[in-house]
């Protein structure tokens, strides 16, 4: 944005706002989708670790070890679930600044909010980095989700019915 024209704070400028996103260590995972994954199966892997270790103290599953490893199995999803949801809520964020006509922005603080009307070159600008940068992270996010998603899901119906 230029500027002389544009009253938002650098830091509060869309395009900023993706730079600063894309150039963070977190958020830059699911720039592609191997790295996710790959990212997001480590994650996995430790917490089955650490799930596997606080459910052994348990009573209950030590007289099944099946039931015992598929618990730990199956809740140490709620950590790269919790991880995909989170990376997904910074990068929707984003997108929707950047394809918005206004920019909403503080110039000192939470109570003096003011909102700013981008300008035609400008939104197609924007426009385009959503559709062609911030898009497909958005896409792989929501697979992952999904895929983590069912897996959990099917870990409860597992545990459902009690037949093992």
């Amino acid at each position: 944005m230029n500027q002389s024209k544009c009253p938002v704070p650098r830091e509060q400028q869309p395009t900023n706002e993706f730079i600063e996103l894309s150039k963070s260590k977190i958020f830059s995972w699911p720039k592609t989708k191997k790295s996710l994954i790959l990212i997001l199966i480590k994650f996995w892997v430790g917490a089955f670790v650490l799930f596997l270790a606080i459910s052994s103290g348990s009573v209950y599953f030590k007289t099944s070890l099946l039931k015992y490893i598929l618990l730990s199995f199956f809740s140490s999803l709620s950590i790269p679930l919790l991880i995909s949801i989170r990376l997904y809520l910074g990068w929707n964020h984003v997108f929707n600044r950047l394809i918005s006509e206004k920019v909403e922005y503080e110039e000192s603080g939470w109570y003096d909010g003011q909102v700013w009307e981008k300008p035609l070159v400008l939104k197609e600008k924007e426009s385009l980095i959503a559709s062609i940068e911030v898009k497909p992270i958005l896409k792989n996010l929501i697979q992952m989700f999904s895929i983590i998603s069912v897996l959990a899901l099917s870990g409860i119906l597992i545990f459902q019915n009690n037949n093992f």
